[in-house]
């Protein structure tokens, strides 16, 4: 029986045995990577330099996209590297600093949807108290919180995962480091109940972000429904169903991830299913929220533009 410092790597499910589709991969994820780069960086930069986004909503849709921008910088490129390199392995320390950064980006993530749907709640409900609720120093202690709670999280389920000792070998059958998966190669019990607690923890977690952003649209959508004017209703329904689509793509893909029936489970289906959740969302949320918000379009525009004319 060998414990986990006698592990020094991990071998990563492949997406592709021949060379052709191994660069066809490549390439693919390439594109996509650069899809979510270009995206949440525009978002990021039009938000940082322009003072008409200055504003609680696009402040938080900035830490949004910064957390997508470090979730699937924590997946893809050694991916990527593995398939231009035709290789599976990943070291014992490089899988535990992933397994970290991936929890700590997607829990930020899910905190973060919640105090958004609380930013729309106070706009929309309660308009008159949105300066006094959600002024600059609280909007910062909300996103602090929300780092701090990925943080803490990642750094709990990181310690709890590698501590286990392993002993049914070192493959990994999933296409990056994941705290299920490598606790399936614990020596004993101890592992399928470290991953049953997991999974416990996660779906708490979720559902309890997934209850408050239902309860605060009910309040919502309450208000928005008895304004008179169309216009005024459209305005409102602009800037939150960006926001639940997005958080209807974060918590479908989770749940469906982790909570699949086993009778359904296979290795290509859940290599697809983990291709959702970790690689989908941060490459559409900046065209989610980019689609209906005409300031964030035009600030985007902008954006281009002075870069374009500035390098003629």
């Amino acid at each position: 029986m060998s414990n986990s410092s006698s592990i020094t790597h991990f071998l990563l499910l492949a997406f592709a045995d021949t060379r052709e589709l191994q660069l066809l991969h490549f390439w693919l994820f390439l594109g996509i990577y650069l899809a979510a780069l270009l995206g949440n960086g525009l978002i990021i930069t039009a938000i940082a330099c322009d003072h008409h986004l200055h504003t609680p909503m696009y402040f938080f849709l900035l830490n949004l996209s910064l957390l997508d921008l470090g979730s699937i910088s924590t997946t893809l490129p050694n991916s990527m590297a593995n398939s231009f390199q035709d290789t599976r392995a990943i070291s014992y320390q490089s899988c535990a600093v992933q397994v970290f950064f991936f929890v700590f980006f997607l829990g930020g993530e899910c905190a973060l949807l919640t105090i958004m749907a609380y930013d729309r709640y106070v706009a929309i409900c309660q308009p008159l108290h949105y300066g006094t609720l959600l002024g600059s120093r609280a909007c910062v202690h909300m996103a602090a919180a929300a780092w701090g709670c990925g943080f803490l999280n990642a750094l709990l389920q990181t310690a709890n995962t590698f501590s286990i000792s392993v002993c049914h070998g070192n493959v990994v059958d999933q296409f990056f480091c994941e705290i299920p998966r490598i606790l399936k190669l614990s020596c004993s019990d101890s592992g399928y109940l470290r991953e049953i607690g997991f999974l416990v923890a996660i779906v708490f977690v979720v559902f309890a972000c997934f209850v408050f952003i239902v309860l605060s649209y009910v309040q919502i959508f309450r208000v928005v429904l008895r304004i008179p004017s169309e216009q005024g209703q459209h305005k409102a329904f602009s800037t939150c169903l960006p926001h639940l689509a997005v958080v209807s793509l974060f918590i479908s893909t989770s749940f469906f991830a982790y909570l699949k029936p086993p009778s359904i489970s296979s290795p290509a289906l859940d290599l697809v299913v983990a291709v959702l959740y970790s690689v989908v969302p941060p490459t559409l949320n900046p065209f989610i929220y980019s689609m209906r918000n005409r300031e964030l379009k035009d600030a985007v525009k902008e954006l281009i533009q002075r870069t374009l004319f500035h390098q003629q």
